[in-house]
């Protein structure tokens, strides 16, 4: 599924986060992510 994403790509979506959150809000947004994907993945574990 993200096989087709490239670097030119991550700096393009980096750049946008920068615009969108400004860069002191970024640290907490990506922290954010982390414990999603975090509680996602200990949720489908649980599933199972």
């Amino acid at each position: 599924m993200l096989k087709n994403i490239g670097t030119p790509e991550l700096i393009i979506v980096g750049l946008v986060l920068v615009l969108l959150f400004g860069s002191r809000k970024i640290p907490e947004f990506m922290k954010g992510i982390g414990e999603a994907i975090k509680e996602f993945r200990h949720a489908s574990k649980d599933e199972e």
